[in-house]
């Protein structure tokens, strides 16, 4: 595969083989950062677990203590005062018949779906537009709920959503490089501390296998296992 200058350059300027503290790696990454557009800040941990036992399935949610730096559009499924509610706490649309109408023709412009509990039973039909675009809400998500300002505002303050994949390795973005480089570390530390918590009983041996950092178009960098904490 040919390289890229800028990939020489980077190979050239960073080790790819040390293990680097969390500081040390977002300072290396925002150094490199040479492209026309501000890259954001992601995450991959492999973990010990089998996805495939339920009890074993990592999926959750975290509120960035810095946000995400993403403009989350939001849209709200739910009824009469409650949609007047939501859009009232900023989300970005908010009604019932004509947004399920919409999906039903494939429209799914937005980052986040909320639904009020007895708007499942409808929304629920349109899993096979939603489920493959991760746009399905969730109860263990908090985003099946009636308190909808709160949930609204949650997500519009920098709240994610994380699953496990097949292989083990949960993906996930931390931020914008262009936040200061002790909010993207305090950012990354808030979601370790997060699925640290959720270690299942069930699982054996060494949960946190591997650790990486990187910019969107940047290198990844190994963490040391040392700034993991401990369980």
């Amino acid at each position: 595969m040919k390289l890229s200058k800028r990939t020489k350059q980077i190979i050239k300027e960073v080790d790819l083989q040390k293990e680097y503290t969390l500081p040390e790696a977002v300072s290396i990454l925002k150094a490199n950062s040479k492209v026309k557009f501000v890259e954001s800040l992601d995450c991959a941990i492999r973990l010990g677990v089998d996805p495939r036992h339920s009890d074993q399935m990592i999926r959750g949610t975290v509120s960035l203590p810095n946000g995400t730096g993403k403009e989350v559009k939001v849209l709200v499924i739910a009824k009469g005062a409650k949609a007047a509610e939501a859009i009232e706490a900023g989300a970005d649309y908010a009604g019932f018949e004509e947004f399920l109408n919409k999906i039903k023709e494939g429209w799914t412009d937005v980052d986040v779906i909320i639904s009020t509990p007895d708007s499942m039973s409808e929304l629920g039909k349109l899993g096979k537009v939603l489920g493959p675009k991760g746009l399905m809400p969730n109860p263990k998500s908090g985003t099946v709920t009636n308190d909808l300002a709160k949930a609204v505002k949650e997500v519009k303050a920098g709240k994610i959503e994380f699953r496990v994949e097949k292989a083990g390795i949960v993906h996930t973005s931390l931020g914008k490089l262009s936040f200061d480089a002790d909010k993207l570390v305090e950012n990354t530390r808030a979601f370790l501390n997060t699925i640290i918590k959720m270690k299942p009983a069930s699982s054996k041996g060494q949960y946190v296998k591997s650790l990486f950092l990187s910019s969107s178009m940047g290198p990844g960098l190994k963490i040391n296992k040392e700034e993991v904490p401990v369980h």
